[in-house]
């Protein structure tokens, strides 16, 4: 694609605005967003899913793909839209609510490195600020990433059924529940953001912003939370 990384003002046209951020709300309003710009946000408008595949650089993404998220993800399209009352819709809501995303990351290191007691810590805590920081918080339902180990060195045979086990894994999407992430608006975070006391006290980490539900019924719900001290089950 030849897609440039490199968020700057020519993205803006002649949208006035005293910030960059509102230069670039701006733009997307007015559609003075560049052309390469406004043919991917469409492309995510169009779309059920975005399956976003790239080699963990740096225990991150590769910059041009950063750069993708950059120029694509505006002011007033992926984030900072407003409900109904007023409220900024962000973490479980926003302007790509209604949409699935799966990571898929091939890596060198062996697929134990990567799990919780890892060296490389877990994917899910590397991949963070993609999973929860970038599709969660512009309300999109986050899958657990698709990790394809030591794929340097794969034979043959190992390739063969990576390869089936991605295409199940895709052929999957619409059923697979998403990492459970707790909403900013779900009652468990007080005014600035910080998980009230009485959820997973004492305990810290990406771990404690995702709950799992262990059942379901119309006049009960309970959640188990995870990695959490206690049982601290809530039934409402």
């Amino acid at each position: 694609m030849n897609w440039n990384p490199v968020l700057s003002d020519a993205d803006f046209g002649a949208a006035p605005g005293r910030t960059l951020s509102e230069r670039q709300k701006n733009a997307t309003a007015t559609g003075l967003l560049t052309d390469d710009i406004r043919r991917e946000q469409d492309a995510l408008r169009a779309a059920d899913h975005l399956v976003v595949s790239f080699p963990l650089w740096w225990y991150g993404m590769p910059a041009i793909l950063k750069g993708w998220f950059d120029r694509v993800f505006t002011n007033g399209f992926a984030f900072g839209v407003r409900d109904e009352h007023g409220h900024v819709r962000k973490y479980g809501d926003g302007g790509l609510s209604g949409r699935t995303m799966l990571a898929v990351v091939t890596a060198g290191d062996r697929a134990a490195a990567f799990g919780p007691r890892g060296i490389s810590g877990s994917i899910d805590h590397v991949l963070w600020p993609l999973l929860h920081g970038t599709g969660f918080y512009t309300g999109m339902r986050v899958l657990r990433p698709h990790l394809v180990a030591s794929a340097d060195r794969l034979d043959g045979e190992t390739f063969l059924r990576e390869e089936r086990r991605l295409h199940d894994r895709l052929a999957g999407l619409s059923s697979e529940p998403g990492i459970p992430y707790r909403p900013l608006r779900g009652g468990e975070y007080d005014r600035e953001h910080v998980l009230v006391d009485h959820v997973c006290p004492g305990e810290y980490g990406p771990d404690v912003h995702t709950a799992s539900a262990s059942g379901r019924g119309r006049r009960v719900q309970r959640y188990e939370y995870r990695h959490c001290a206690g049982a601290h089950d809530q039934v409402q």
